[in-house]
């Protein structure tokens, strides 16, 4: 997440590969150098003017559209769910980290409007979808295939999430980071899971645990390096 390209890339040609000393402080690469592709999957104007999005490699002048189609081929069956957070960078840190799990879906619960700037422009390569409670959220959850709902809270009663078995298609559920899940986030839980702390806080960034909740399934789960 986050790499910059710098260089040529198999299979393409582009001016940025030159030497010139301003290309390689620059993150990916300038206009198409050579006769344009016949491939509906570039967007004509990246391909005039150069891409420089943090996008993978294999994505250099694609489409929005075309990236998401790809995505969509090989999505991982888990999706996120975020309650209605104050902190609105957090909900763009777990958008972004859920695209880089190439989570199914990303679902916001409460608030429909929510600051992307910490996405990164993320969210464009997902499918986002507005649930006004945690109610509707669990009856999306029951007619999308009965997907258990884990909500990731250290509340009492809560579960450790070292070792434990993640179901493969699933609805993680995360709660703003100073007040936890809601009550009525917790009733829609088939289970809430914590993440065992060792030092003196009672809670870590709810970004942070997003990124821990979410590695835990892909170590039991992931398909591997796309």
């Amino acid at each position: 997440m986050g790499r910059a390209y710098r260089g040529t890339m198999t299979g393409m040609t582009s001016t940025s590969a030159r030497s010139e000393p301003e290309a390689e402080h620059q993150v990916g690469v300038g206009p198409w150098d050579g006769p344009l592709p016949d491939d509906p999957r570039y967007d004509p104007e990246l391909l005039a003017d150069g891409d420089r999005r943090n996008v993978a490699d294999q994505y250099r002048y694609w489409s929005v559209e075309a990236i998401v189609a790809d995505l969509d081929t090989r999505r991982h069956p888990f999706h996120v769910a975020i309650e209605n957070w104050a902190h609105d960078l957090n909900i763009g840190s777990v958008v972004r980290t859920a695209n880089a799990f190439n989570a199914a879906g990303v679902h916001i619960v409460g608030r429909r409007r929510w600051n992307r700037r910490g996405a990164m422009v993320t969210d464009r390569y997902l499918h986002v979808t507005h649930h006004p409670d945690a109610v509707t959220l669990a009856e999306w959850a029951a007619s999308a295939g009965s997907l258990p709902i884990i909500g990731i809270d250290n509340v009492p009663g809560s579960v450790p999430i070292e070792g434990y078995a993640l179901p493969r298609e699933c609805v993680l559920l995360f709660g703003q980071e100073s007040t936890g899940l809601t009550a009525e986030a917790q009733a829609a839980c088939d289970v809430v899971l914590h993440i065992t702390q060792y030092g003196s806080t009672r809670s870590i960034n709810a970004g942070a645990a997003a990124a821990i909740a979410m590695h835990s399934w892909i170590e039991q789960h992931g398909s591997g390096p796309a």
